[in-house]
């Protein structure tokens, strides 16, 4: 049975979601709020699987009670529902540890998705949102790499700059560059040169 917690400061909304989980067998609501205070309180107190989330709320905002929430309960899954489709966003949400990430005007049917998606450990985007979810979703752990990125990794390994690999695997030097970050962040490399040394020590040659 997932266990879910939503907290969402428009009430309308929340019990739009209630009504599309009402005959779901495997879904239980355990609570909702309006704030994210008042959605960290529920979270400690019914300790759900799967939180549904905004991103703008009164008294804490989502990725604040995100951060909380993973922190103290890294097992507890947390889903973003929002009207924010800006990048830096989607990347605060996502670094403060949420598992998926959806728009308000999405069909109700994608929130029942995510909702399965995120509990059986997987992740789910919103498909009208830049994100690299391949990336994400190829990540079964920390410190593995996806297909692509270690190929990113073994032109790296050779010296290659973001443009060079960008023109030899036909794709964008911003997709790259992202790349770059998402394995940085996957591999916990902190520091500007430490991918290139990590890929030399690792040898992700050829």
């Amino acid at each position: 049975m997932i266990r879910l917690a939503i907290a969402e400061d428009h009430q309308s909304l929340i019990d739009g979601i209630k009504l599309l989980l009402e005959y779901e067998e495997d879904i239980e609501i355990v609570g909702t709020s309006n704030d994210g205070e008042a959605l960290l309180k529920l979270v400690r107190l019914k300790q759900p699987n799967v939180v549904i989330t905004d991103i703008r709320m009164p008294k804490m905002d989502g990725i604040t009670a995100t951060k909380h929430i993973k922190k103290e309960l890294p097992h507890t899954k947390v889903l973003a529902f929002t009207m924010f489709d800006q990048k830096d966003a989607i990347q605060q949400m996502l670094d403060a540890g949420a598992s998926g990430y959806l728009l308000k005007n999405s069909p109700l049917e994608d929130v029942l998705k995510a909702i399965r998606s995120v509990y059986k450990g997987n992740t789910f985007y919103d498909a009208n949102i830049e994100v690299n979810a391949e990336d994400n979703s190829n990540k079964k752990a920390k410190g593995v790499l996806t297909k692509r990125q270690t190929e990113i990794l073994g032109l790296i390994a050779q010296g290659k700059t973001s443009r060079e690999i960008a023109d030899e695997l036909f794709i964008g030097i911003h997709t790259v560059d992202t790349h770059r970050k998402n394995m940085a962040r996957i591999l916990d490399l902190k520091g500007k040169g430490e991918l290139m040394r990590y890929a030399l020590e690792k040898k992700y040659r050829f």
